[in-house]
């Protein structure tokens, strides 16, 4: 499986997804109250660190992270430090990988070896989860002979909802175990229009007219603005994989290749409990007429000047495209949702940001597995980098500092406990979907003292997929999947982003796909998902 991933680096591959989509096993309600997190007055004073269970050595732990926007982080990590210290005789050194070098950048560093302590994994970066942990990069956590969770991390598993700890559970290279600790944040998958309403009032649309409307028929609106705005704004902000599965309904496969994902199940979006579109099957989502009628109509949007050049360009789309959200530079974008995000985009952008679901939200694999700690092999502290990932997650003022920043500097609380970033945000913005729980997080202004209680209640209640906990294994398929995921490198971008003749480019697609057994892949992946059903008694 290595050579895949070095075939993977080659390419350079775009990131698939970002931070919302990841799920899991079966979805149980969030847990009522199994630890509550009380906004105070300030987060600014440290709870009284106890050094009863403080260890005598001191240590430096290494983090990778993802989707980062940092350029100052003294005032943070004097902070961190100084009641990590404290706590656990810890120094925290953050690696804040960002939307566009994490995925080579952290593949790169696990494979040699480096010593970095935890990595964000997920289902869709390209250090993808369950692949990393066959091929033995991360440390399985509830090892019988070391259960690290067992010593060191039980308030962990007293906190998470239980379709979290299952999403974690796979088949790793030390058995079947938990191989990374699950973030607390949207256990559901859900999709967005992602629309700059300040723009859309300009001239003269509302928010209404996007809900009625869909991508087939968003022409009349993107030619008004695009015409208003000129000839270099492009009014259609993409992210060209998630924008294919937005439109036609089709979701990741947890285990497939990363960022061009190679396979695809086909949701019911008014019932996404209910069988697939297609049944329960995997399909070669390339070869369908869906993927066929979406190809046209993002070309004839790329050649109306509605979608920026960049957004084919797998160096610069994300980092582009992140750029153009926080300025306003759009009309209507792309985005994988976590409820409430509307509220934190407005205030971080400066303009006001509406969500337009395409869909319910919904459990999938891919959704529970959808932001991931992972300790690296490779770490010679795990005992400690485990301490740190349990109290990451289970106490509020680490989280909030480490997320929000320095009340004072960063954020101001208000009468109600409610965050008001300050300008200094603008200087230390982690991604905060990638840190862990977010529901220790204080709400932010305009959300409300209750906002926690809606999160986990409205997560709690999504419909699982049929497929729920479905995981592909390639390995009986390895040679196949290396050369499938050239090919997709090759491909995929381009045509989900309109920059290239889906009736010249579509049929050559295929053509290659077939010749390098995309077949084969395909029937692989559906008798393990047979065989996944049938040991569910579905």
């Amino acid at each position: 499986m290595k050579k895949v991933l070095a075939t993977l680096l080659t390419c350079g591959l775009l990131i698939g997804s970002l931070a919302g989509c990841g799920e899991q096993a079966s979805v149980a309600p969030a847990p009522e109250t199994k630890t509550e997190t009380t906004v105070t007055e300030s987060t600014e004073a440290a709870p009284e660190a106890t050094s009863s269970d403080r260890p005598a050595d001191h240590v430096t732990l290494k983090m990778y992270l993802e989707g980062s926007n940092v350029t100052d982080d003294t005032a943070v990590l004097e902070k961190v430090n100084e009641y990590l210290d404290e706590k656990l005789n810890v120094t925290l050194e953050p690696i804040w990988g960002t939307w566009g070098d994490f995925d080579q950048g952290a593949v790169l560093s696990l494979q040699g070896g480096e010593d970095v302590d935890i990595y964000f994994t997920c289902s869709w970066t390209l250090n993808e989860y369950n692949q990393f942990a066959r091929d033995g990069y991360y440390v399985r956590l509830d090892d019988p002979d070391n259960n690290l969770i067992e010593k060191y991390g039980q308030d962990i598993l007293n906190l998470l909802p239980e379709v979290l700890i299952k999403g974690s559970t796979i088949e790793g290279a030390n058995g079947y175990g938990i191989y990374a600790v699950n973030g607390y944040k949207d256990i559901a998958c859900q999709n967005c229009w992602d629309v700059n309403v300040d723009l859309l009032k300009k001239y003269g649309y509302t928010v209404e007219d996007i809900e009625k409307a869909d991508y087939f028929t968003f022409g009349d609106i993107l030619a008004k603005v695009k015409e208003g705005e000129g000839e270099n704004f492009y009014p259609l902000l993409i992210e060209g994989a998630v924008l294919e599965r937005m439109v036609d309904n089709s979701i990741i496969v947890a285990g497939d290749s990363g960022s061009n994902n190679l396979l695809s199940y086909y949701i019911n979006p008014k019932k996404t409990s209910d069988e697939g579109a297609y049944g329960n099957v995997i399909l070669n989502k390339f070869a369908t007429d869906e993927f066929k009628k979406f190809c046209e109509k993002t070309r004839e949007y790329y050649l109306a000047g509605y979608i920026d050049p960049d957004m084919a360009n797998p160096d610069k789309a994300n980092d582009v495209r992140a750029n153009k959200q926080l300025t306003g530079q759009y009309l209507i974008g792309t985005q994988s949702y976590s409820l409430g995000y509307e509220i934190q985009a407005s205030t971080e952008r400066g303009f006001e940001v509406a969500m337009v679901p395409t869909t319910p939200a919904y459990v999938d694999t891919t959704s529970s597995q959808g932001a991931m700690m992972a300790i690296s092999t490779a770490s010679k502290n795990p005992e400690r980098a485990m301490m740190f990932l349990n109290l990451l997650n289970t106490d509020p003022y680490l989280f909030t500092l480490l997320d929000f920043g320095v009340e004072g500097i960063h954020y101001n609380l208000n009468e109600i406990g409610e965050v008001e970033f300050t300008a200094e945000r603008d200087n230390y913005m982690p991604w905060t979907n990638g840190l862990g729980n977010v529901t220790l997080l204080p709400p932010q202004k305009g959300q409300g003292a209750d906002f926690w209680d809606g999160f986990k209640d409205y997560y709690g209640n999504a419909d699982e997929i049929p497929i729920l906990g479905y995981t592909f294994n390639p390995e009986n398929v390895e040679n196949e999947f290396a050369a499938l995921a050239n090919v997709a490198a090759e491909y995929v971008l381009p045509l989900c982003t309109g920059a290239v003749d889906p009736d010249e480019k579509i049929p050559e697609f295929l053509a290659k796909l077939e010749a390098n057994g995309m077949q084969k892949v395909v029937d692989e992946a559906n008798s393990q998902l047979q065989s996944f059903l049938a040991s569910q008694g579905k």
